[in-house]
């Protein structure tokens, strides 16, 4: 909501995205994105300054508070452009067509993203951050602003001729491409490029800033599942931990912050994204699975903690983001100083979380805002290693620390919380449910399935389009934004997981319901592929067709894997045909550079196979079902898919989504398996040492 204020407010108050509203106050003459804004913009013959940015980004806030809430620095935009702020997290559309500009233009991009182009959208400027006045070689807005009034009135041909390049190097995407049939080596030189870019000694890839990508980390289990290489899974597995011990994560509320600016995990970017905690929530499950590393298993536990004390909202969906900052200073929420933890534990627990957090009396860590003395907490050493070196008994350790934590949490509540963004997003929300049914999956927990339900009961009511689509973000009681690919794919991949954990047929018939209205609306009929945006959306400079998978894997990458596994699960080959296209279309992309695209790898590595499907026949709740169905679910099979065909029912569902399930039977009215391999299957078994070796192969 809006703060109470005596300022006027600008157009942003009625908009429903947190961050327009961050700016509602401004002394800049802000529009939404929409025909006002274009009109006015051709009405008074000016430029318009488009200002794309999130709410919980620290430069954008930097920003607004340096320049744009200046009177004036506002007095020179409102003079020179019409102004527009676009949520990036509500239009993915727009951010990704103008970040490819800034990239194009500048070799780099990041947000806040600052566009300057023509009433009719087309871009002759780029750039990101812009500080109030030039200073250390960054040109200030108010130059900037100086600088492009001069040349729209003495030199605009200049301007226009850049905008016509830029649009002409945007359509470029949308050339034919001859594409390229990818073969299995792919996924070695996958491997090979993880393994050049691996930081051997802090786990992770490349350097300063480093990020999670746990994209990278499925992937690189599944090679090893693939191949037995033993490196990477000694990649996922130091990585996790690494992360897990670093500053990157929050020990005391759980969770993970968005990146570290450091190489070592130390230093985070305070910042916490929902899809950071869905996509890593998925990396040490599987990590767990494939190891039984209790650590991992413990990470993912508190994460789902945090997730659902702190990000859920009432009707089922969670919410976006929380801040890195804290009464405008990045990280103050998280830091401590020595003398606060002494105050506030006693001497035994001060002694043991001082030496396992590696607290010092000067300060752990350094801000431009911060005051000398701030700690920040990070591990270096088992809790078993700290107490042999306090001479302190391993029990009582784990007593102490439990405690110390409980009461450092507490006074930490008490102070002012960063700002949480309370938009649910549908695609975020996606990833969240496959993890969370993943999560009941692996762990056989049963109210990680019942969060996963509530949320999809929530996804597929309240965020429902009329004619059978998806809006994008809902925000206290509001749905509203067409859906974007991701939102589809996102969900689709969700249903699967709960489908898998669950068994009822509603959740496939709900991803088919969906894939169709995707194959409708998104996919190019003559290329292969999926646009962002639907064919009856707001038409844009370009719909483009995004594969890269960045912070988030792209609606590309996880909709190839949602092909194959429809496919598979239904024996509709047109399915199989898509994901094939799909494959072909972007291989010329893949195959130059397989490490940017981790997620795609993971779907080839399904479509290379060998591949299974395992039907169990029986009946819930008898026990031999119930052991084959959790076997099924806690093996690690990235290849495999489970099914489950109730022994007795009068109108079966599955069959008629799964046409091949129609002659299985349960032998002899006990539970039976069914494996298939390769479009072979194995002759049915009742016996629990034969379902165990088919299934852990």
């Amino acid at each position: 909501m809006v703060p109470i204020t005596n300022k006027i407010l600008n157009r942003l108050a009625k908009e429903k995205s947190p961050y327009l509203q961050q700016h509602a106050a401004n002394p800049v003459d802000w529009y939404p994105w929409g025909d006002e804004a274009f009109a006015a913009a051709k009405a008074a013959d000016k430029p318009i300054l488009l200002s794309i940015g999130y709410s919980t980004c620290h430069w954008c806030h930097v920003m607004e508070r340096e320049s744009f809430s200046d009177p004036e620095v506002a007095a020179a935009v409102n003079e020179t452009f019409i102004a527009v702020k676009v949520d990036r997290e509500e239009r993915p559309d727009l951010d990704g067509i103008y970040m490819t500009v800034c990239q194009a233009m500048t070799g780099s991009g990041g947000w806040p993203l600052t566009i300057i182009m023509t009433h009719e959208k087309i871009p002759f400027f780029a750039g990101t951050y812009f500080p109030k006045k030039s200073s250390f070689g960054r040109i200030g807005l108010l130059e900037l602003t100086e600088k492009i009034r001069k040349l729209w009135t003495t030199r605009r041909e200049e301007l226009l001729a850049v905008a016509t390049h830029n649009l002409a190097v945007l359509k470029e995407t949308e050339v034919k491409r001859t594409g390229v049939e990818l073969q299995p080596d792919i996924l070695d030189r996958g491997f090979s490029q993880l393994a050049e870019a691996y930081d051997g000694r802090h786990g992770g890839f490349g350097f300063a800033p480093k990020f999670p990508t746990p994209h990278h980390l499925l992937f690189l289990l599944r090679y090893w599942q693939r191949t037995g290489e033993k490196q990477a899974l000694a990649m996922v597995e130091h990585t996790l931990t690494a992360m897990r011990n670093g500053g990157i994560y929050d020990h005391l509320g759980f969770g993970f912050h968005r990146y570290s600016t450091d190489e070592r995990w130390f230093a985070p970017h305070f910042e916490k994204m929902l899809y950071d905690q869905a996509m890593l929530l998925l990396a040490y499950l599987e990590a767990y699975q494939v190891t039984g590393n209790n650590y991992f298993r413990q990470t993912a536990e508190e994460m789902y903690t945090y997730l659902t004390t702190v990000m859920r909202d009432d009707s089922g969906g969670f919410y976006s983001a929380e801040d890195a900052d804290s009464e405008g200073v990045e990280g103050k929420y998280y830091l401590w100083s020595w003398p606060e933890v002494a105050q506030l534990l006693n001497p035994e627990e001060a002694q043991l979380v001082t030496a396992y957090f590696n607290l010092v009396k000067d300060g752990n860590f350094r801000g431009l805002e911060l005051p000398d003395g701030a700690n920040i907490l990070y591990v270096t050493a088992e809790l078993s290693t700290v107490a042999q070196r306090l001479g302190v008994n391993p029990a009582q350790a784990e007593e102490l620390l439990a405690s110390a934590k409980a009461k450092l949490l507490a006074y930490r509540q008490q102070r002012v919380p960063p700002f949480k963004d309370e938009k649910i997003l549908t695609d975020w929300n996606g990833l969240l449910l496959a993890a969370l049914a993943k999560g009941g999956q692996v762990l056989q927990a049963k109210e990680w399935v019942q969060t996963a339900e509530e949320t999809a009961r929530f996804l597929l009511s309240e965020m429902r389009t009329p004619d059978g689509g998806l809006w994008h973000r809902y925000y206290r009681g509001e749905a509203g934004i067409h859906g974007f690919l991701e939102d589809y794919a996102f969900l689709i991949w969700g249903l699967l997981e709960l489908y898998a954990a669950t068994f009822e047929t509603r959740y496939l018939t709900e991803a088919l319901a969906l894939n169709t209205f995707l194959e409708r609306n998104f996919l190019d009929q003559a290329q292969g592929g999926y646009f962002q945006t639907a064919v009856n959306a707001e038409k844009v400079l370009v719909r483009q067709k995004e594969l890269y998978d960045g912070a988030v894997p792209s609606g590309n990458s996880v909709m190839l894997l949602n092909l194959l596994k429809l496919a598979r699960i239904t024996g509709d080959p047109s399915l199989q045909q898509e994901a094939e296209r799909s494959s072909v279309f972007f291989g010329d992309r893949v195959e130059q550079i397989p490490v940017n695209y981790t997620q795609f790898l993971s779907a080839l590595d399904f479509a290379f196979g060998p591949g299974r499907e395992i039907v169990i026949v029986g009946q819930r709740g008898e026990e031999m079902t119930e052991r084959m169905l959790a076997l099924l679910q806690t093996s690690y099979n990235p290849r495999t898919i489970g099914l489950f065909r109730p022994a007795a029912e009068e109108k079966p569902v599955l069959t008629r989504l799964v046409p091949f399930t129609k002659e299985l039977t349960a032998l002899a009215g006990k539970t039976t398996a069914y494996v298939c391999q390769n479009y072979q299957c194995s002759a049915p078994t009742n016996d629990w040492d034969r379902f165990q070796q088919m299934v852990q192969w």
